[in-house]
């Protein structure tokens, strides 16, 4: 084999970079803002206990999450009677950007400190090209997110958080 050889697949890696650069370029002009505006748009218009936050991390990727830190405010009250309990943070909906400039899309749900199956504890929604990032995903994926933490509150008898079936 000679080096011109290497031509055809110099070209295609030119062209894989160029195609992250884009991602990023959109991540950076367009798709991250417009994840943040209709996260935040559901937390001031829904108010029960979310919050959104964007965090940077692992010098290039970017995340935006909307998490549940505490509830909602006309059942705050309801939880302050009964000493014992207590609020799990944690769950969360999570747009990650990925190495490539794809956008993982996930659910985090809370810890419980002590349970015997730590099974289920991310749920992968999908992964997206930032181009593919609408407000009608985000609004679907936000909707999964909250059916996912209706299951985890409320679970079937037979896939109880914490207990061994018998």
């Amino acid at each position: 084999m000679k080096i011109e050889h290497l031509e055809e697949r110099i070209n295609e890696y030119k062209n894989s970079v160029q195609t992250v650069l884009d991602k990023r370029i959109l991540w950076d002009t367009k798709t991250r803002i417009q994840i943040i505006q209709s996260l935040k748009k559901a937390e001031n218009t829904y108010q029960v206990g979310w919050k959104v936050q964007e965090l940077k991390w692992i010098h290039t990727n970017e995340s935006i999450n909307i998490s549940f830190n505490t509830f909602p405010p006309e059942i705050i009250e309801k939880a302050k009677s009964i000493p014992s309990f207590q609020f799990l943070q944690g769950g969360s909906l999570i747009f990650s950007q990925l190495h490539n400039g794809d956008i993982n899309v996930f659910v985090l749900f809370p810890i419980v400190e002590n349970s015997v199956s730590l099974e289920n504890e991310i749920e992968d929604l999908g992964t997206f090209a930032p181009i593919e990032i609408t407000e009608k995903l985000i609004v679907e994926k936000v909707d999964e997110f909250l059916k996912q933490m209706i299951q985890w509150e409320v679970p079937l008898a037979k896939s109880k958080v914490g207990f061994k079936n018998q």
